[in-house]
């Protein structure tokens, strides 16, 4: 018997699934991360130019290849391990490396990326990242380092994953142009845990800076969609005005509408990948089961205070377009509605006109054949005089009596002729 016949992509379904391993990382040890971005249309980017550059990268070290078309990758350069990923918008580079320096948050690290190499990159950094873990499960001597190290306005510290380490970062860009975050591992907190938690606030950074793109995006359009909204407002006024010119009423509302759907158009990638974005924010903490450190804020409530009122001004714009595209499309079918009934109104005011000047014409035909009857008549008189002139002298009959006989007769016959061929021409 044949075996049953497998789906073609059955095996790449499934090895997708697996494709993205968490990265294990000791305590000790550290990490550097770089987000890459094109400046603009980075979804249609071509992403074979991302690949040369990783490879560029590799070849620099003698490192292996990555499989054509491939969207990861995981080796080692140097000393250093590296992932490589691929997303819907930007790629990420993160080195691992055991041990950590002297100086904290050290940039030695990402020196391994080199400079000309990341000029070379096609696309801007996004965000970048410096991540020290170590082993300390002394609370006074982790919040004693944490004061040091990070900006206490804006710091947010956690127990996470219940008390295998204490996460802590600031969300700020030091002098060597990274963001920092620590991680204080308990000593039996083991590697894929530690990497985890590393991937985990990678992650949380990226989409965090990403997001924020749909808030630079909102900030630009706010200055346009008020003066959309003013300009929207005056033309509903305009419209309730009984001499208003409704077809320049409607051919500025058809402006408005166009510029709306155009702004619609330009805004609605950025807006739905600002709500996923925000959503993978929000998952990715929540997985990280945050606990309070030393009453702390939490990166749940960082998150809540600084991140979420921007993604609410960025859901509340996309909410204001559509509005004002209802609107416009509303206010667009009252006014067709209005210029519909106007040109009805004209057109009956065409139609009863010219059935005035079929009147008209109608008598204005009656009395031209009343003329037509008289004129005719007359000349058919005198002709039937001038014939029967000779016979009424040898008869004794006078010519007036003559003519008072003729006339009448003359001008029935006359009347009937016409009446027949105006029939005939209905």
């Amino acid at each position: 018997m044949a075996p049953i016949t497998d789906h073609p992509l059955r095996y790449q379904l499934v090895n997708e699934l697996h494709a993205r391993p968490f990265p294990v990382l000791s305590a000790p040890g550290r990490a550097a991360y770089l987000a890459i971005k094109p400046s603009t249309n980075a979804a249609a980017r071509d992403r074979a130019a991302d690949r040369a550059h990783l490879i560029a990268l590799l070849d620099r070290y003698g490192a292996p290849h990555p499989q054509p078309d491939a969207t990861h990758y995981f080796g080692t350069i140097g000393r250093h391990r590296l992932k490589w990923e691929s997303h819907t918008e930007f790629v990420t580079y993160t080195l691992f490396d055991e041990g950590v320096a002297d100086t904290p948050f050290d940039a030695s690290t990402f020196k391994t990326f080199p400079e000309d190499w990341l000029a070379e990159a096609p696309g801007v950094r996004m965000t970048s990242a410096l991540i020290r873990v170590e082993v300390e499960a002394d609370p006074n001597a982790i919040d004693h380092k944490i004061k040091n190290w990070f900006v206490e306005e804006s710091l947010a510290t956690s127990t996470v994953l219940e008390g295998s380490a204490v996460i802590a970062g600031d969300f700020r860009i030091d002098p060597s142009g990274h963001m920092r975050f620590a991680i204080f591992a308990e000593p039996e907190t083991g590697g894929q845990r530690i990497g985890r938690i590393v991937q985990r606030l990678c992650e949380i950074e990226t989409y965090k800076t990403m997001s924020m793109l749909g808030l630079t995006r909102v900030q630009d359009m706010g200055p346009k969609l008020g003066a959309i909204d003013g300009q929207l407002t005056a033309l509903m006024g305009e419209m309730r005005r009984e001499n208003a010119q409704s077809e320049q009423t409607l051919e500025a509302l058809l402006d408005i509408s166009s510029e709306l759907e155009n702004l619609a158009a330009q805004t609605s990638f950025r807006f739905g990948a600002t709500g996923a974005y925000a959503a993978l924010v929000d998952q990715r903490t929540s997985i990280l089961r945050e606990e309070r450190f030393l009453g702390r804020q939490t990166f749940a409530e960082f998150m809540m205070r600084r991140f979420d009122p921007a993604m609410r001004t960025v859901k509340s714009t996309e909410g204001r377009l559509k509005t004002l595209s209802d609107r416009a499309l509303r206010a667009g079918d009252l006014l067709r509605t209005r210029v519909d009934v106007e040109r009805s109104a004209q057109n009956q005011a065409l139609l009863e006109s010219m059935n005035q000047r079929a009147d008209l014409q109608l008598r204005l035909q009656r009395t031209v054949e009343g003329l037509s009857v008289v004129a005719i008549s007359y000349y058919a008189v005198n002709l039937a005089i001038y014939m029967l002139g000779p016979v009424g002298s040898e008869i004794g009959v006078s010519k007036l009596v003559l003519t008072a006989v003729t006339t009448p007769v003359v001008m029935a016959l006359v009347w009937i002729v016409l009446q027949k061929i105006r029939k005939n021409a209905e």
